[in-house]
């Protein structure tokens, strides 16, 4: 076979990890690399954590998978654990953050169904929004960009304009079932909603019976300096999906809701093979007994305030290829007036990985165990790729 037995739904990869520790990756030609960009928001603890090696290691010379018609008292306790610490009272598990989308959504509509309301079915979401790839996913999400070759949209999605709270109550009638959106797009460009903006959209489903779902896959865990983004605003939401970091790189995710939310949610209306199984669970427990831990939020917060400072401060070095700093957290974007595979790819040949996100946005989404040192490593390379894009621009 002349080609890669892979479906080419990726680009080609620049390299061929091999190793992983803490906040370093190795290729196979044993060049170490300073990894910004976790498994996209995913390996909250780096890479090879011990603590959750250990969980994973012991675990699975226990038990792997039972079906969910089994009870495992790992699945039962973390979901108490989550529900402690969150607005909500009940928690399904899946494998990923896509499907947890799912249940969310398929929760929404179900409440409504519950109440008498069936023609309530439509869900709103946001322009820059990313909610998975599965069918649910890209038309709650609606970016063109995804659902281009896989048929006409389907029926119940609305898209409205990120942070126009004037054009959301327009758009909102008696059909609305929920609203959902990312308190921290990501893949959107790292916009961060207003506190007021998610006030406002809280209030506006109080006062139309519509529930409000967060998706804090990639701003959830602790990545925004608290467990999960909305804290900030003290605003809560009657559904939220929560995936990558609560997993620690290890597949998992979750559908987290209130009582009232989940009415409709019965034996028999929703299921999965694979989620909640006894690895993931293991892998769960010791990830939330660590980024629960008021040190560890401490870390990510503090260094949060010397990315954000460091970045303003690459900013007034070049003005001219640097618009806006963004995002909240340990995930953070930088808004480029050019091309940001440009710089990703110098930053990467210079030993550090960062990701790209929508509007020419350079994303930068760390393991939260990052320490002085590395922030330090990473903005002097990012520095050189910049000053290296900046000559090369002059040049031309």
């Amino acid at each position: 076979m002349s080609q890669s037995p892979l479906m080419p739904v990726y680009p080609p990869s620049p390299a061929n990890f091999v190793e992983g520790r803490g906040v370093e990756l190795f290729d196979d030609k044993g060049n170490r690399y300073l990894d910004f960009v976790a498994g996209i928001a995913t390996n909250c603890l780096g890479h090879a954590s011990p603590i959750l090696v250990d969980a994973l290691t012991k675990q699975a010379n226990k038990l792997w998978h039972v079906s969910n018609s089994y009870q495992t008292e790992l699945q039962k306790t973390l979901a108490e654990k989550w529900t402690s610490v969150t607005f909500a009272d009940v928690v399904f598990f899946t494998n990923s953050g896509t499907e947890a989308i799912e249940a969310c959504l398929k929760t929404a509509r179900k409440y409504h169904f519950e109440k008498g309301k069936p023609e309530k079915i439509d869900i709103i979401g946001f322009d820059g929004a990313f909610h998975g790839r599965s069918y649910g996913g890209i038309n709650a999400a609606a970016n063109p960009n995804y659902l281009h070759g896989f048929g006409p949209a389907l029926p119940g999605f609305k898209q409205c304009k990120f942070g126009d709270l004037d054009a959301l109550k327009a758009m909102i009638d008696e059909k609305t079932a929920g609203i959902i959106l990312e308190p921290i797009q990501g893949e959107g460009g790292c916009r961060a909603a207003t506190d007021e903006y998610l006030k406002g959209i809280r209030e506006l489903c109080d006062a139309n019976d519509i529930l409000l779902i967060y998706d804090e896959v990639q701003s959830g865990a602790g990545r925004s300096g608290k467990l999960f983004a909305h804290e900030w605003s003290g605003v809560t939401p009657d559904i939220m999906a929560a995936a990558k970091g609560i997993g620690g790189g290890f597949p998992m995710g979750a559908c987290l809701a209130t009582e009232k939310a989940a009415v409709g949610m019965v034996k028999g209306v929703h299921g999965s093979t694979f989620g909640g199984n006894p690895l993931a669970m293991a892998v769960g427990h010791a990830v939330f007994g660590e980024i629960t831990k008021p040190e560890f939020l401490e870390n990510v917060n503090a260094m949060a305030n010397s990315i954000a400072q460091a970045f303003e401060g690459l900013k007034d070095t070049y003005p001219e290829l640097i618009e806006e700093v963004r995002g909240k957290g340990l995930l953070r974007g930088i808004k480029l007036t050019i091309d940001p595979q440009i710089v990703r790819t110098k930053a990467f040949n210079n030993g550090l990985l960062v990701a790209v996100a929508g509007g020419n946005v350079l994303r930068v989404v760390p393991p939260l165990i990052i320490t002085q040192d590395d922030v330090s490593e990473a903005v002097a390379i990012l520095d050189k790729a910049l000053a290296e894009t900046r000559e090369e621009l002059k040049n031309k």
